[in-house]
């Protein structure tokens, strides 16, 4: 059944109104325009996410100990609750926030090998472009303005189109704004569904903060009523603020239900105030670059709301204003949130623009052309994602598979910490991974950003007694250790850029903190 809008764009309204035209037979209904525009996003998501890209699939390398985290838990039957991988802090009490969008990815794998991978990652994406298309529809009324602000919403998420569990939580928020606008079309009972969502959304992610206070910014902006220039805000009935405070309340203690308690609901909080070498050191938190395409997609957006506001103005409820800037605030602040800023604005800007530019629009489609064209784009999306063995060969050329193979259960391995997550999936004992929280609060994610800048490396090799060493040839820390008599050359893989060198101590003794030796260990062969 196609999805029909339900009026808030005002005179663009999708089809001639109730009794001005005969009822569409169910062919028509299910081979409308959104049918076709669906197809035609999910070809876009494909075409332009780059999951055809083998180097692009697997570019997120948490991905890997993600995996061996679901693994666990399902071989297990038993959630994690202390660090299973590194030697360093083996044992050391640890919280997964993300333990329930791993296990698509998981799933994937097991059934299907590293196109399963992908399998779950195209799922996480289609359902965030899907789910936005159709908030775009209801709010313009007008199929094709939804279908291109939709693909300029998907830009805007390429930060985070590879294998990402955070693409299974951008759906709870969708979910979170999709309840918000069925309220301000009247269809209020919707909001129970929110608690129910919270309690699944703490289990995927941390951003489940983001939705509470979006949904208390809501409650705030309409608790009194205002009049002001283009702001225009009524305020909530007694019943409906009641109702809010009440769902807000159940939202609340249903964050409870995790396997952690307590200490996940802290866990972002944690991130905010506890991670500032995290924070100061990954890409993606870094300010927006406009040079990078969501820069540019996020420039286009802003632009083209500003440029229809200015043609054609309308009065904005407070909450909206407040989402807008937020939006915007957290994506040039931080990289990663411009996939936020398409989710909260892209709805808007469809209205903005059906308002400004097609404010007599009537849809006119044709059922059988829809189904052909969307039957020809799914034919696309399911050749690209064609078996092949591209993925196992990319691999190969990308990673020291066969050298993290040789590490042995009794190494002390110094690994660079995008090696560390598949160190962890193969079962490897490793220094470092990207789960940076843990090794932040202890203290080894400064040690291991001195050692690869090679302040005081030596010393501290010596402090974590550290046996074998695996980085990039290219690394600072390669040439000091082909330079120190202590260290030699055991192993060369890959090529270029992702050429690894894996170094072993000499024959000798590891200096303690303490000042005592440790015994001789022979180099590995």
């Amino acid at each position: 059944m196609s999805l029909e809008p339900l009026g808030e764009a005002g005179p663009s309204t999708a089809g001639p109104q109730p009794g001005t035209a005969p009822a569409k037979s169910l062919f028509q209904r299910l081979c409308g325009r959104p049918l076709m525009d669906m197809a035609v996003l999910l070809l876009i998501a494909v075409v332009f996410s780059g999951l055809h890209q083998p180097g692009h699939v697997l570019g997120d390398t948490d991905i890997w100990w993600h995996i061996a985290d679901a693994r666990q838990v399902t071989e297990t039957h038993h959630f994690i609750h202390t660090d299973p991988y590194s030697f360093t802090l083996k044992g050391q009490p640890w919280v997964n926030p993300e333990w329930l969008s791993e296990m698509p990815f998981w799933l994937g794998y097991k059934a299907f090998g590293l196109i399963g991978i992908s399998y779950a990652t195209f799922l996480g994406i289609a359902a965030n472009v899907l789910f936005l298309y159709w908030r775009n529809y209801l709010k313009a009324g007008n199929p094709g303005v939804a279908l291109w602000t939709a693909a300029l919403g998907f830009f805007l998420m390429s930060v985070n189109t590879n294998a990402r569990t955070i693409l299974f939580a951008y759906v709870a928020l969708t979910a979170e704004l999709a309840i918000l606008e069925a309220t301000e079309r009247g269809n209020k009972r919707l909001l129970w569904l929110l608690p129910p969502i919270f309690s699944v959304w703490i289990n995927l992610h941390g951003s489940w903060i983001i939705g509470m206070f979006l949904l208390c910014v809501y409650i705030l902006c309409g608790w009194f009523r205002v009049e002001l220039g283009l702001l225009e805000q009524p305020a909530f009935s007694r019943e409906d603020r009641n109702r809010l405070l009440f769902v807000t309340a159940l939202s609340l203690l249903m964050l409870l239900l995790n396997p952690y308690g307590w200490r996940l609901i802290w866990n972002p909080f944690d991130m905010a105030l506890n991670q500032n070498l995290n924070i100061a050191n990954v890409q993606e938190w870094q300010p927006l670059n406009l040079a990078w395409l969501g820069g540019k997609a996020a420039l286009l957006a802003i632009a083209l709301m500003v440029i229809a506001n200015a043609m054609r103005t309308r009065k904005w409820q407070v909450y909206e204003l407040a989402f807008v800037f937020f939006a915007w605030y957290a994506a040039f602040d931080h990289a990663r949130f411009t996939f936020l800023a398409a989710v909260l604005t892209t709805p808007l800007l469809a209205k903005d623009l059906t308002r400004s530019f097609f404010p007599d629009f009537t849809e006119k489609t044709i059922p059988a052309l829809n189904l052909v064209i969307a039957v020809g784009c799914l034919f696309v999306v399911a050749w690209f994602f064609r078996p092949s063995t591209k993925l196992e060969q990319r691999m190969a050329a990308d990673w020291p598979l066969q050298t993290i193979a040789s590490i042995q259960s009794n190494w002390r391995t110094l690994n660079q910490e995008h090696l560390g997550g598949l160190m962890d999936f193969e079962r490897k004992p490793s220094f470092i991974d990207t789960r940076w929280d843990i090794f932040e609060h202890h203290g080894e994610m400064k040690d291991f950003i001195n050692i690869l800048r090679l302040q005081d490396s030596l010393n501290l090799l010596d402090k974590y007694q550290i046996d074998h060493v695996l980085v990039r040839q290219d690394e600072s820390l390669a040439y000091l250790l082909e330079h120190s008599p202590g260290w030699v050359v055991t192993r060369q893989e890959g090529e270029g850029h992702d050429q690894y060198t894996l170094f072993a101590r000499a024959a000798g003794t590891i200096a303690c903190p303490s000042g005592n030796a440790l015994p001789t260990i022979a180099p590995a062969h």
